[in-house]
Formats: C-alpha cells, sequence, structure tokens
C-alpha cells in the first residue's frame, strides 16, 4: 500500500514531483539506498500489522535503474549496500527480541499462568494502573489492545467527517488511510486472541509455538490450509526476504573479494566502509 501511495501521490503532484527528482541524485542524503540496492522495509509490510508507514526519503524508479547500471567498483564505492544491510539489521534484530519475548511467555507453567492471571484479576477490580513491570496475561492483553485500536478508530470515523466536512479532504483521506492500518491490526489481533482461546486450559501453552520467522503464535493444532495462509502472508514473507537478504551479505562480501583483484586500499578495508554499523549476522536465518 506504501508503494501504491507513493505512486498516487506522484500521479497527483504531476510535473512539480518529475521536476523534484530531476534534480535529486543518486548521492543525495534524500535518497532512499534501501530502495535502490533492494527492498525498502517500509515496502514489504503495508496492510499488516507491522506497517511502517510511507518512507521519509525519495523511491526513485530512475535512480534505481541508474545505480544497477554503475560498474561494481563505483557501487562499492558509495557504500549503499552497507547501508541497506544496516537498516535490514535493525528490522531483523526488533524481530528477533519479539520472538525471544515471545518464546518465554510461552515457557510459563501453568502454575505461574494462574498467579499472573490472579494479579491482573485484582487489578482490574480495582481499577488499578499496571506498572511497567506488571507481566500481564497474553489474553488480558490482547482484549485491551483491541478495544483500544477499536476506540481508535471510531474517533478516528469521526475525525474524517469533521474534515470532510470543512472540506480539508487531502487530510481526511490520510486519516482514513490511518484507519485502514488500524482495522487491519484490530483484525489480526482477534485471530491471535482466537488462537489462544482454541489453545486455553492447563496445557493450552504447549499447543502454541512461534514462527521463527516473523514472530507470530502458530498452533500445532492449525489445518494446513490455515499454516498455508499464514506463510504466505504479507508479514511472514516480507521478514523471509528481508533474513535471506541479511544472511547473504556476508557471503555475497567474501565471493566479491575473491573475484576482485587487490586494489589499493582507500580506507573501506575488506568488509567495507568504516562506521557503516554492520557486524554480520549475529543469528542465523530463521526457518
Amino acid at each position: 500500500m506504501a508503494a501504491e501511495q507513493r505512486k498516487l501521490l506522484e500521479q497527483l503532484m504531476g510535473a512539480t514531483s518529475s521536476s523534484r527528482d530531476t534534480q535529486i541524485t543518486l548521492d543525495d542524503a534524500k535518497v532512499c539506498r534501501s530502495f535502490i540496492v533492494g527492498t525498502c522495509p517500509h515496502d514489504l509490510f503495508t496492510n499488516t500489522k507491522q506497517d511502517l508507514g510511507m518512507c521519509a526519503k525519495v523511491h526513485s524508479e530512475g535512480l534505481k535503474v541508474e545505480y544497477e547500471a554503475l560498474q561494481e567498483r563505483e557501487k562499492q564505492r558509495l557504500g549503499f549496500e552497507y547501508d541497506y544491510i544496516r537498516d535490514l539489521g535493525k528490522h531483523v534484530e526488533e524481530c528477533n527480541r519479539r520472538i525471544d519475548s515471545a518464546q518465554k511467555r510461552l515457557e510459563k507453567t501453568p502454575e505461574e499462568i494462574r498467579q499472573t492471571n490472579d494479579l491482573v484479576s485484582r487489578r482490574v477490580e480495582s481499577r488499578a494502573v499496571y506498572s511497567s513491570d506488571c507481566v500481564l496475561t497474553d489474553r488480558v492483553l490482547q482484549l485491551a489492545e483491541i478495544a483500544e485500536i477499536d476506540e481508535n478508530i471510531q474517533l478516528g470515523l469521526k475525525e474524517c467527517e469533521l474534515l470532510n466536512g470543512i472540506n480539508l479532504v487531502g487530510m481526511a483521506m490520510e486519516e482514513f488511510y490511518h484507519l485502514k492500518v488500524m482495522a487491519q491490526a484490530k483484525a489480526e489481533k482477534e485471530r491471535e486472541l482466537k488462537a489462544l482461546s482454541d489453545t486455553s486450559g492447563p496445557s493450552g501453552h504447549q499447543k502454541l509455538q512461534v514462527c521463527d520467522v516473523c514472530g507470530a503464535y502458530l498452533s500445532r493444532l492449525d489445518n494446513d490450509r490455515r499454516l498455508a495462509d499464514h506463510f504466505y502472508g504479507k508479514m511472514h514473507l516480507g521478514y523471509a526476504q528481508m533474513r535471506k537478504a541479511y544472511d547473504a551479505f556476508p557471503r555475497e562480501m567474501r565471493s566479491r573479494a575473491r573475484q576482485q583483484p587487490p586494489t589499493e586500499d582507500d580506507g573501506r578495508g575488506p568488509k567495507g566502509p568504516r562506521g557503516y554499523g554492520y557486524g554480520g549476522g549475529r543469528r542465523g536465518h530463521r526457518g
């Protein structure tokens, strides 16, 4: 959706957009280097609960073609690939943290779950404010998040009506897009809640597992159709693509180093520009 929105915006802006693009060069800081080298993460998760919104930088097909036509040595001089991998690494590590957190929740014993339920019940009855270190059950968290999203959707619909009523159509359309994203997130939360409900009971946590690619909950009782819906879903495929590119990068660098003759050291070293922050895949490809 972000990519489609960008194209629609460019069409609406017409000649102004084209004039601006002609003034932007490949090495301009406004250019999205992830888009130039591969796929911008902002374009991978549109209309999913991991939607990142539109990228703040310029996505130019013309500059992408220009980059692809460059000699390998010139690409290395620009160092865009290292920016791309650093960008991917940030999202991969964030996903890994979510996976670890979800896995730890599943490792709770039934007694720990009962104690947590009792604690939550007491806090709800007293209408106490949850402290930041309070561990809530997954089901209560999901219900609270669904209720919050639903409330935000209702408020957003009223805001759309008000904006449309005073002829601020552009702002109304932007708000409507955010509402679509929230509706998608709500539907995803409701599916997760159903999965938790289907696997409730003393041994319920043993029936769930965490997808080691995208971090979503999977039920061991799911039929082939539901599993296929997950593995071919946009969020799972997005993270799979991201991990594949991230893990392939060090192999590609080693292969290029073997193929190219030694050159004068330009300050980048054999593993890329200094300070680009790429430390290699600390965790291997999941799944």
